[in-house]
C-alpha cells in the first residue's frame, strides 16, 4: 500500500474530543488517507496541548473540557446527521456522546469506554463498579435502545482493539500449521469451535516496550510513552481477566461479577500491583502487569463456544503489560504511595532515543507450542512513517484510522465492538504502519524453570492454569 493514498472521501464534519497523544498521532494519518479539508475537522479539548499541530493544519481548536452538565449544549449545535466524532479523550463519558450521536445519526468511535472523571477512583463503587466489565455492559446496553442506528465502533485502539484482528489471523496460523482446512470462520460460533478444535486455553495480550529517552525518570516523576492519565486510571481500577473453562484453581482473591455476559472474573486488588508471566518472541520470558482492558472481556466472550445457554469451552483472556522501563519504576513509586499520583508526569516522544514496542496476542494450549502474532515497531520506523507518533501511540492512532475507515465503508451497522468488524479489512489498512507484523512460534510455558531454587505451589498437570501465571 502506498502510504499517500487516499482511503475514502468525507463530505460532513469530523469532531474530534480530546487531542492528548492520540489525538495528536491520528489527525495527520485523517489527512494524508481521507480526502477531507481541514475546516470540515474541529478539536475539542480540555488543555492547550497541541494547539501549534492544529494551527500549522489550519484546524479550529477549541479549548474547552466536556462535563456531564455542559456536553449536550456545546455538542449539539457542532453535531449533525452524517458527522463523525472521533473520542480520544479521557474523563468524558463515552456511553454519554454515543448516545448523542445515534441520536443525531453521526458516525463515533473510540478506544476505550471512559467515564465521566472520577468514575475510576470512587470508593463509594464496589470494584465491580468500577471494572471495565461493567463498563462495557453499559456501552452494549444501547444496542437495544439503538438496534438499527448509525456505526459507532467501541474500543478499537491498539489494544483493546486492534489485538482482537490479530487474534483472528493467529487463529488462522495455527490452523494451517495444524493442516486444518484453508477456510475463514464467518461468525462467532465458528471462530469459537475454531478456537476449541486447535486446544487454546489461554490468550495474552503480550506486550514489552523497549522504549528509551534521553533523561531517565526522576524521583517524583511519572514518564510514559502514552497517556499518563489513561495509565493511571487503568491501573487504579481492580485487576480485571476473562475466566476459562479449563480453570480449576479460582483466586483467593477474585470475584465474579453478578450481572452481565459472565466472560469475566476480577480481583480485588488494582491491576498495577498485579503482575503475571508471560512471553513474547524478542523479549523472551517476562513479568507483566494485569492491567484491566476491554479485550480480556470481550474476546473470551466472542470466542466462547455455547450449548444453549451452557459456555463449554473459553479461554482465560488478559493483558501482560511492561511498559517502558521508566514506567515501570514511575509504577513503582505510585504504589509505594498508595497510589497518590506523581505530582510531575512527563510523556515522552520526541526524547525517545530508541527502542521498539513489541504488541502482539500471545496464544496457548496448542500441541505445538505457544504462539505470538503482533506488531514489533521501532521508534525509527515509527518516526519515518509518520509524525506526532512514538511507537506506542502509533500502533493506537493507526488502529483508530483504520475504525474510522471501516465505518465510513460501513455506516449503518451500530454498536460494534472489534470482534464484530473485518478482521482482513482492518490488517490491511493499519499493516504498513506497524512495522514488522509476524508470527512466531515458541516452547514457553509458565512453568518453566520454575521452582529450581525455591519451593513453589504450581499444578504441574497443566501448565496453562492462571494459577501458574499469576506471580504470588
Amino acid at each position: 500500500m502506498s502510504l499517500d493514498k487516499k482511503y475514502t472521501s468525507f463530505k460532513n464534519r469530523i469532531l474530534m474530543i480530546g487531542f492528548g497523544s492520540i489525538g495528536e498521532g491520528v489527525l495527520p494519518l485523517i489527512l494524508r488517507h481521507i480526502d477531507v479539508k481541514p475546516q470540515q475537522i474541529t478539536i475539542i479539548t480540555a488543555d492547550d496541548r497541541g494547539h501549534d499541530e492544529a494551527d500549522k493544519y489550519g484546524i479550529e481548536f477549541i479549548n474547552l473540557p466536556l462535563t456531564a452538565d455542559n456536553y449536550r449544549s456545546i455538542l449539539e449545535k457542532r453535531l449533525s446527521a452524517g458527522d463523525f466524532v472521533v473520542n480520544v479523550s479521557v474523563d468524558v463519558s463515552c456511553v454519554a456522546l454515543m448516545e448523542l450521536c445515534q441520536e443525531k445519526g453521526a458516525l463515533y468511535i473510540d478506544t476505550v469506554v471512559e467515564p465521566w472523571l472520577g468514575f475510576y477512583t470512587n470508593p463509594k463503587l464496589s470494584p465491580s463498579q468500577r471494572s471495565n466489565y461493567g463498563l462495557r455492559e453499559s456501552a452494549l446496553a444501547l444496542r437495544k435502545k439503538y438496534p438499527k442506528g448509525k456505526t459507532a465502533v467501541i474500543t478499537h485502539g491498539a489494544n483493546p482493539g486492534l489485538v482482537s484482528h490479530f487474534v483472528k489471523q493467529a487463529l488462522l496460523d495455527i490452523a494451517q500449521a495444524n493442516g486444518e482446512k484453508n477456510s475463514t470462520p464467518t461468525s462467532r460460533e465458528e471462530w469459537g469451535l475454531l478456537t476449541k478444535k486447535l486446544g487454546i486455553k489461554v490468550i495474552h495480550i503480550a506486550e514489552r516496550d523497549t522504549q528509551v529517552a534521553k533523561e531517565p525518570k526522576e524521583p517524583g516523576e511519572f514518564v510514559n510513552t502514552w497517556s499518563i492519565e489513561g495509565f493511571f486510571s487503568e491501573g487504579s481500577q481492580p485487576a480485571e481477566l476473562g475466566w476459562g473453562t479449563h480453570e480449576k484453581h479460582f483466586p483467593p482473591d477474585g470475584k465474579r461479577h453478578d450481572f452481565g455476559c459472565g466472560a469475566a472474573i476480577y480481583l480485588n486488588r488494582p491491576g498495577c500491583t498485579t503482575r503475571v508471566r508471560s512471553w513474547t518472541p524478542l523479549e523472551g520470558p517476562y513479568q507483566g502487569f494485569l492491567i484491566t482492558h476491554n479485550e480480556s472481556i470481550s474476546i473470551p466472550d466472542y470466542f466462547s463456544v455455547r450449548e444453549g445457554e451452557k459456555v463449554t469451552h473459553r479461554v482465560t483472556c488478559h493483558y501482560a503489560y511492561h511498559p517502558c522501563d521508566d514506567a515501570v519504576l514511575s509504577l513503582h513509586e505510585l504504589n509505594g504511595k498508595n497510589g497518590n499520583l506523581q505530582n510531575r508526569q512527563r510523556l515522552i516522544v520526541d526524547e525517545i532515543t530508541k527502542g521498539v514496542d513489541e504488541l502482539g496476542v500471545l496464544l496457548m494450549g496448542n500441541p505445538k507450542g505457544v504462539y505470538w502474532y503482533g506488531s514489533r515497531l521501532s521508534i525509527e520506523q515509527a518516526r519515518k512513517l509518520i509524525p506526532y507518533n512514538n511507537a506506542t501511540s502509533l500502533q493506537v492512532t493507526v488502529a483508530v484510522f483504520s475504525g474510522m475507515i471501516w465505518a465510513i465503508e460501513n455506516p449503518n451497522c451500530g454498536i460494534v465492538e472489534p470482534e464484530d468488524m473485518d478482521f482482513q479489512r482492518i490488517l490491511e489498512i493499519a499493516t504498513p504502519y506497524l512495522g514488522d507484523v509476524v508470527g512466531a512460534w515458541g516452547d514457553w510455558t509458565p512453568l518453566k524453570d520454575r521452582g529450581r531454587l525455591f519451593e513453589e505451589d504450581i499444578d504441574a498437570s497443566d501448565p496453562w492454569q492462571f494459577k501458574n501465571i499469576r506471580v504470588a
